[in-house]
């Protein structure tokens, strides 16, 4: 079973940057295609961008422009780079393969944004 931990959040004002990683555990990560999901108070978990394991990627509409994903193969290791955050993106981020089954999913990461 592979390990996934997020980190990178925090608190950052509106019009900010925050660039969030996800570190796996196993090779096995570099096969599968990956993706950031956020959940926010209330709602349901969302995917907000994914990644191919060749590395073609897409978005949800709400972050196209603004969010880019990358990925490191080599290093077990996924981004996302957050650019120009408001409000609305406040949620927790969490990272998993871009579709099921899922492994088990990890702490998360917490992002707010906020004056």
């Amino acid at each position: 079973q592979v390990q996934l931990v997020e980190s990178g959040g925090g608190l950052v004002q509106p019009g900010g940057s925050l660039r969030l990683s996800c570190a796996a555990s196993g090779s096995i990560f570099s096969i599968y295609a990956m993706g950031w999901y956020r959940q926010a108070p209330g709602k349901q978990r969302e995917l907000v961008a994914a990644i191919t394991s060749g590395g073609s990627t897409n978005y949800a509409d709400s972050v196209k422009g603004r969010f880019t994903i990358s990925r490191d193969n080599v290093k077990n290791t996924m981004y996302l780079q957050m650019n120009s955050l408001k409000p609305e993106d406040t949620a927790v981020y969490y990272c998993n393969k871009r579709s099921a089954p899922w492994w088990n999913w990890g702490q998360g990461t917490q992002v707010t944004v906020s004056s």
